[in-house]
C-alpha cells in the first residue's frame, strides 16, 4: 500500500465467530474466528474496528504465543469479503452486523431473496418489503443500518491504503467519524492536534501519501507548530524567533522564506504569540515565539501570584502581631533546637508574607525550616495543606512534618485533559499551602496550583534550584529568585555541622561552586570511576549487592536505590535492573513469579 514498507507477515482468511473482548477507545479486540480447515477455533487479537460476528476476514498479521492465552494471531489490518453462498450470507446477516435483523429475519430474507440478498440490501433495499412480515418501518432502518457499518469499513479501507495502521485508522475514525476521509485527504496536518498517539510526523508521512505538496503552508506551519512543541518537551517555554525558523527549516527542509512568511501567518491568526522580551542587550530585545497556552500560562501565573500577594485579606493576619520572640522560645521547647537567623527569617517570612520561596542547597536546614513552619500555624489553628510534585517526595514531607500531604495532582484533583477540580472560582480551603520540591514543579502545573490559592492565604514555595528540574516547560523557582523579581524569598547558606559531616552534602556544594568535590576522607562518599560501560554496570551490580551491604549493614533489596542518567545502553536502567535482578532476587523453583515478554 501507499506509503508503506512490503508487507513481510502472514495472512489469515477466517469467519470471525464471536468477539471476546473489545476496548472501544482504541478499538483493540480478542477474537475467536473459524479458518475452515476444521479443528478448534483461532484466537485473533488486534485491531478490528466494525468487524461483526459472520463476517469472512481476510487479516494481514503475524503468529505469536500469550503465555496465559496461547498461540494467537496478531493483526495489523484487515479486510472484509462478502460471503457468496446461502448459508454464508444467512450467518453473516444473523450475526447482529445490521441492527434490526437476527437470525429468523435473516433466514427470510435469504429464503426469499437467495444468493442476491446482500445485493438487494446494497442497492435495492425497498425491495426489502417484499420479504413476509417485513414493514416499510424496519426497511429503512435495516438499510440505514447497512449504509453505517457500510461506510466505517470506508474509511477503514481509505486510511489503510495511505498508509495509516489499523490501530491509528481506528483512532482516527473515533475523533472525526464519516469526515475522516476528508480530514485525512484535506487537512492530515490536523490530525497531529487531534489525534493521541498521531504526532507530526506520522501526520507528514500521511500527507504525503495524499499528495500535500513538501512546500505547502499547511506543511510549514505544522512544522513550525512541532518545533515549539519539540522545545516545549525540552524545558523551554519559548523560542527566539531566529533559532525557531533555523530549527524549523532543518526539520521541513524548506526555503527560509517560506518559513517566515508561513510564521507571519500564524502570528497574525494568533496560532501563536510574539513577544518582544529583555535580552543581554538593551537595545535589542528578543523577539520570543510562544505556544499559545504556555504564553497564557505564563502570564496568568505572574498575575496570579501578584494578585495573592497584594491581597487585601489575610488568613493568618494574627502572625502580623505576633510576640516573635516568644513563638520561637515556644518552638524551641518543642523542638529542642535554636533556628539560625536565617531560618528564624524564613518562618517570619513564610508566615506573614502571602507569597513566599524558601530555597537553599543540601544540609542547609529546609526541612527543619518548614516543620518549625508547620508547627507555628497549626498551633494557630490553622488550616495546612502540603503538597509536593511526586509521590515520594509527599510522602517525606508527611514523615518530616507529622501533618499529611499530596501530589499536588492529587490536591488540585487534576482530571485527564489537565482540568483542575479547584480553581479560582472553586479555591482550596486552606490558610497555608506549602509546596515542597518546588524546583520540579513546570509551568502549567504551578499556574493551576495559584488559580487554586484562595486570596488571604498563604504559599509557600520551598526547594533547591540546583536540584532536579521539572520535566515540563519552564523553570518557575529559579524564575521567582531571579533579581527584580517582588516575589520575597530567604535564601539558606549556612551547612550545619551534621550535614557538614556529609560527603554527599559537601561535594554537592562544591559541585555547585564549581570545584571538584573531594574523594578521600568521606565516610558516604565514594567514587569508582571506569571508562567501560560494561564494566561500570558490572561495578554498579558489585556495589550494590556486595559493598554496601558489607560496609554499612544495608539489605540491597529495600535499603538501596539506583540513579541512572539513562534508560539505554549497557549501563542504562534497562540493563542494570535486569542484572540487579539476577544478582537480588534470582528465579527459583519455590518462588512464585510470573514472566512477561523477556522478563
Amino acid at each position: 500500500m501507499t506509503g508503506r514498507e512490503p508487507f513481510r507477515g502472514t495472512v489469515l482468511e477466517a469467519v470471525l465467530e464471536r468477539i471476546t473482548y473489545v476496548n472501544e477507545q482504541t478499538g483493540y479486540t480478542v477474537a475467536r474466528v473459524d479458518t475452515g480447515r476444521g479443528g478448534d477455533l483461532v484466537t485473533v487479537v488486534g485491531s478490528l474496528l466494525g468487524a461483526q460476528p459472520g463476517e469472512s476476514l481476510r487479516m494481514r498479521g503475524r503468529w505469536g504465543s500469550h503465555p496465559q492465552y496461547g498461540r494467537q494471531f496478531v493483526v495489523e489490518d484487515y479486510t472484509t469479503v462478502l460471503p457468496a453462498t446461502v448459508q454464508g450470507i444467512q450467518r453473516y446477516l444473523g450475526s447482529g452486523l445490521i441492527k434490526g435483523i437476527g437470525p429468523k429475519l435473516a433466514e427470510r430474507i435469504v429464503e426469499h431473496f437467495g444468493v442476491a440478498a446482500l445485493d438487494i440490501i446494497e442497492k435495492e433495499p425497498e425491495r426489502l418489503i417484499e420479504v413476509p412480515k417485513l414493514g416499510p418501518k424496519r426497511t429503512k432502518a435495516i438499510a440505514a443500518a447497512w449504509e453505517e457499518q457500510k461506510a466505517i469499513k470506508e474509511v477503514m479501507v481509505f486510511l489503510q491504503g495511505v498508509g495509516v495502521s489499523t490501530s491509528l485508522a481506528v483512532k482516527i475514525y473515533k475523533q472525526y467519524g464519516d469526515a475522516s476521509i476528508g480530514v485525512v485527504r484535506n487537512e492530515p496536518y490536523r490530525l497531529a492536534a487531534d489525534v493521541w498517539g498521531i504526532g507530526f510526523r506520522t501526520a507528514d508521512t500521511i500527507a504525503r501519501a495524499v499528495g500535500i505538496p513538501h512546500d505547502s503552508p499547511q506543511r510549514i506551519k505544522a512544522g513550525l507548530l512541532f518545533t515549539l512543541s519539540e522545545a516545549t518537551d525540552g524545558g523551554d517555554c519559548f523560542l527566539p524567533e531566529e533559532q525557531l525558523i533555523s530549527n524549523a527549516v532543518q526539520i521541513l527542509q524548506v526555503d527560509t522564506g517560506a518559513v517566515i512568511e508561513c510564521l507571519a501567518e500564524l502570528v497574525s491568526e494568533e496560532a501563536v504569540v510574539r513577544e518582544e522580551i529583555p535580552s543581554e542587550d538593551p537595545e535589542r530585545p528578543t523577539a520570543a515565539i510562544y505556544l499559545v497556552p504556555f504564553h497564557r500560562a505564563e502570564t496568568s501565573l505572574a498575575n496570579q501570584l501578584l494578585r495573592l500577594l497584594r491581597a487585601d485579606a489575610d488568613r493568618l493576619a494574627g502572625f502580623a502581631t505576633v510576640d516573635w520572640d516568644r513563638a520561637l522560645g515556644w518552638l524551641r521547647g518543642r523542638t529542642g533546637v535554636e533556628l539560625a537567623p536565617a531560618q528564624q527569617e524564613a518562618v517570619k517570612l513564610a508566615l506573614t508574607k502571602k507569597v513566599a520561596v524558601l530555597t537553599g542547597g543540601p544540609g542547609c536546614g529546609k526541612s527543619f525550616t518548614v516543620r518549625s513552619i508547620v508547627a507555628l500555624a497549626l498551633a494557630r489553628r490553622a488550616k495546612v495543606v502540603l503538597a509536593a510534585p511526586t509521590g515520594r517526595a509527599a510522602k517525606r514531607l508527611t514523615e518530616l512534618t507529622g501533618h499529611p500531604a499530596s501530589t499536588v495532582h492529587r490536591l488540585l484533583e487534576l482530571r485527564p485533559g489537565g482540568d483542575a477540580a479547584y480553581d479560582r472560582d472553586r479555591p482550596l480551603d486552606a490558610d497555608l499551602v506549602v509546596v515542597d520540591e518546588a524546583s520540579m514543579v513546570d509551568l502549567l502545573l504551578a499556574n493551576k496550583l495559584a488559580k487554586a490559592v484562595a486570596p488571604g492565604a498563604h504559599l509557600l514555595l520551598v526547594g533547591d534550584v540546583d536540584q532536579l528540574p521539572s520535566v515540563g516547560a519552564g523553570e518557575v523557582l529559579r524564575d521567582l529568585l531571579a533579581d527584580g523579581t517582588p516575589i520575597p524569598h530567604v535564601r539558606l547558606t549556612q551547612v550545619f555541622r551534621q550535614a557538614a559531616q556529609s560527603g554527599v552534602v559537601t561535594n554537592a556544594h562544591r559541585v555547585n561552586r564549581g570545584d571538584y568535590p573531594h574523594l578521600r576522607g568521606m565516610s558516604d562518599f565514594f567514587l569508582f570511576p571506569t571508562e567501560d560501560a560494561e564494566e561500570a554496570a558490572k561495578l554498579t551490580v558489585d556495589v550494590v549487592a556486595r559493598r554496601i551491604p558489607a560496609k554499612f549493614g544495608l539489605d540491597p533489596r529495600r535499603d538501596v536505590q539506583v540513579l541512572v542518567p539513562m534508560h539505554r545502553g549497557p549501563a542504562g536502567a534497562g540493563t542494570l535492573n535486569v542484572l540487579l535482578q539476577e544478582a537480588l532476587t534470582p528465579p527459583r523453583p519455590n518462588l512464585p513469579e510470573r514472566r512477561v515478554g523477556g522478563r
